[in-house]
């Protein structure tokens, strides 16, 4: 008797980018997988994105918020999805065709795989590279194996055991915008689970220079910077990295003349109430080995 093939949810956060996600939900109804759920979760946009889906996507399984609540809307879709495995992706990206049937092989392969990290590629390039591997049935695995460091994932593909992320608590909602990969990361390596990365599971993404040219990336990445320490690095390796973070607000907001660094200092250390009850220290090793980029908040007014 063949074994019926486990019900993957891909779960999409949307906010008033109703082309985008049209164009997402139209890629994503070619994937080559069954059976398969598509969840979206639209952060109360005011651009016809609500209608767009019930119209035109009616087997789309719809949650709609009262407001933008950042990325805690995501959880909310994670708690309803009835797969085992959940593909997230943001509302500009989307899987290749075959990507969910090469992430389940390597999943059920592989109890403590707790993580697939797709290989994220830029949209503007897909009709030029498509053909590499969404059009073969290329399965051999070819995944990234390092021995120094540990891998983290791109929000904008990547596939999560349900029950694992459920047990670990979903994205960090104190959050509201950005690091929440790497938060999730080190708790799926504390947990005992591994993250790879596969050259040949494909998204593909549309980069979005004007989101990250706002002040809200910047101030996300280097408040969330300093919340990523406190609820996960070692208590010494903690203090010096603050340390460096506050040297690093304190010298590039002189460089780059802009205030929003400090404003994002004062945040973490005035909203740290936020963390309370979340802090629970990993390893010494996976926070010596899962490299933050930390430098990244700093790099946005160059």
């Amino acid at each position: 008797m063949m074994q019926r093939s486990p019900l993957v949810s891909i779960v999409m956060l949307a906010w008033n980018r109703k082309d985008d996600v049209r164009e997402s939900l139209r890629h994503i109804q070619k994937i080559d997988y069954k059976p398969l759920e598509i969840i979206v979760v639209d952060n109360a946009s005011n651009d016809g994105t609500v209608q767009m889906v019930e119209d035109e996507f009616p087997d789309v399984h719809l949650i709609k918020m009262k407001e933008n609540i950042g990325i805690a809307a995501y959880n909310v879709g994670f708690e309803q999805a009835k797969g085992k495995y959940i593909v997230i992706v943001d509302d500009d990206s989307f899987p290749a065709r075959h990507a969910i049937r090469r992430m389940v092989q390597v999943f059920e392969k592989d109890e403590r795989l707790g993580a697939v990290a797709f290989d994220v590629r830029n949209y503007d390039h897909y009709d030029e590279i498509k053909n590499e591997l969404e059009d073969t049935d290329e399965t051999e695995e070819v995944k990234a194996v390092a021995s120094d460091y540990l891998m983290s994932f791109n929000g904008a593909g990547v596939g999560i055991r349900k029950d694992l992320f459920k047990r670990i608590g979903y994205y960090p909602e104190e959050f509201f915008l950005y690091h929440n990969e790497m938060d999730c990361a080190f708790k799926i390596w504390n947990a005992g689970y591994r993250v790879e990365f596969y050259s040949n599971i494909v998204s593909y993404h549309k980069y979005s220079p004007k989101n990250r040219a706002s002040w809200r990336a910047p101030f996300y990445y280097t408040r969330n910077a300093f919340w990523l320490v406190w609820k996960h690095y070692p208590m010494d390796m903690a203090l010096k990295t603050t340390l460096i973070l506050i040297y690093d607000c304190l010298y590039y907001s002189m460089e780059q003349k802009t205030m929003v660094y400090l404003r994002a200092m004062w945040s973490a250390f005035h909203e740290v109430y936020k963390l309370k009850g979340k802090r629970k220290a990993v390893d010494r090793a996976i926070a010596q080995k899962l490299r933050v980029p930390f430098n990244l908040s700093f790099t946005f007014y160059r």
